[in-house]
């Protein structure tokens, strides 16, 4: 399935940070991952938050971040920054699951 290219794009990040990591920490870094939408141009804007579901659906994940993009491109840039590369190679180390999916919202019509 190929999407067009132009037009919004979420990148959505979830997250379950390993076992030992204080909160202070990761804290820490949701503030670094919040700042690259001040470093990586294509990135327009950062939504983050913890599980609250009352559904056990969860799979062990507790956080969950959100980027906005304004095309597939754009994603690709941010993907390749090195701002990005230097804060996912900080990160990623630090996770026991992760899961990302890029999508572009779409609206049913009436």
């Amino acid at each position: 399935m190929e999407a067009a290219k132009g037009g919004v794009v979420k990148h959505i990040l979830l997250a379950k940070f390993k076992d030992g990591i204080p909160p202070d920490q990761i804290d820490q870094l949701i503030k670094q991952y919040a700042n690259l939408v001040n470093l990586v141009e294509p990135m327009k804007a950062f939504h983050w938050g913890e599980n609250v579901s009352i559904e056990n659906f969860h799979q062990g994940f507790t956080h969950v971040f959100e980027s906005t993009f304004d095309s597939l491109e754009g994603v690709a840039e941010y993907v390749d920054h090195p701002a990005h590369v230097e804060y996912a190679n900080i990160l990623l180390p630090l996770l026991e699951k992760v899961l990302v999916i890029d999508y572009k919202p779409e609206k049913l019509s009436p």
